[in-house]
């Protein structure tokens, strides 16, 4: 039997640009607090890709697990209540139709909280093109560990060696490519030699990109 193709999705900064608002957000939750706010390269560095847990007792080391999770939900709630009209990456919808037509099934990978994901994909009018949302939140291990990926790989039913998968962080490419997927990297908030030397195969701006196109028909191996 022919091994299975897949396409994995990332979510924020990778099927839309979001990172604006989630920095605007955290560094609201400093000041209320009365923290220094961070700047671009801590952002970049410190929180892109990683999982609440983490971020917030870094940036509040000396509070408990509880006030790590209130804050966490104080931040997505900002977030989602700013994050106003999305719009898909450019080229998105026709990769993801391109996908649709070939057979090869689609899932999103992110560690965004449940409530985020659910509002950027009804934002974006995603809602039902994916089969399955992976939440790192809701695993043992989050990326950067590749559970999210081996996770996301076995609900669509596909081969690593068939497989693609999309993100915008060093932790997310670490995630993915620890899962045996070639790995495109969406230089949406990083520098592209920042997501080659985290694991990246190849890196593009957006979906249009012709050697992302390439890379992904050859891959896959549905030209």
């Amino acid at each position: 039997m022919t091994p299975r193709p897949g396409l994995l999705f990332d979510l924020d900064g990778t099927l839309v640009e979001t990172d604006p608002v989630h920095f605007a957000a955290f560094n609201d939750i400093l000041s209320r607090n009365g923290r220094p706010t961070i700047d671009q390269h801590f952002y970049d560095s410190q929180i892109i890709g990683f999982q609440n847990a983490d971020i917030f007792a870094r940036l509040f080391p000396e509070r408990s697990v509880e006030e790590h999770v209130r804050l966490a939900d104080e931040k997505e709630a900002l977030f989602r209540s700013r994050a106003g009209a999305l719009k898909p990456a450019e080229g998105l919808l026709d990769l993801l139709a391109w996908a649709d037509d070939r057979g090869v099934p689609i899932a999103v990978v992110t560690n965004a909280p449940r409530a985020n994901a659910a509002m950027m994909l009804e934002a974006l009018g995603l809602v039902g093109r994916f089969s399955h949302v992976v939440i790192g939140d809701e695993m043992t291990h989050a990326k950067p560990h590749p559970m999210p990926y081996l996770v996301g790989l076995g609900q669509i039913g596909a081969e690593p060696g068939r497989t693609v998968a999309f993100e915008d962080s060093r932790s997310g490419v670490r995630s993915a490519s620890g899962a045996g997927l070639t790995v495109i990297g969406m230089s949406t908030s990083l520098e592209p030699e920042a997501l080659r030397q985290a694991g990246a195969h190849y890196v593009a701006r957006d979906f249009t990109d012709a050697g992302l196109l390439a890379l992904v028909a050859a891959r896959t191996g549905e030209g």
